[in-house]
């Protein structure tokens, strides 16, 4: 069961990093939960769906450095991670964009 988590995480990231929305969003229930980086919690995959568009079009960004853990029965995992990207568009709330890049770690707990 942990082999079947792990893959499905490995596929996640890679969907992510092909830019393959549908593939992306199709790995998802439609009652995911998402808790945003320095925000509140949205839940569901019409709701990531709008977040993801806004993300899209403010930032490109790749996850690399990916590294999953899960445990022996599959039913809970982590991943850590490197976002490496570029400020496209304004993003309501912070700074102008202007083209800058970035490399942050980040993570995921399942």
């Amino acid at each position: 069961m942990s082999d079947r988590a792990a893959s499905l995480l490995i596929d996640y990231y890679a969907a992510f990093n092909r830019a393959d929305w549908p593939a992306f969003l199709a790995l998802m229930t439609d009652d995911v939960i998402h808790d945003i980086n320095q925000g509140g919690r949205e839940v569901g995959r019409v709701a990531f769906e709008a977040f993801m568009a806004r993300m899209n079009r403010c930032y490109a960004e790749q996850i690399e450095d990916i590294t999953v853990m899960v445990n022996a029965s599959g039913t809970r995992a982590a991943v850590e991670f490197t976002v490496v990207g570029q400020y496209l568009a304004t993003d309501e709330g912070l700074p102008a964009a202007t083209g800058q890049r970035y490399r942050l770690p980040g993570g995921c707990v399942l």
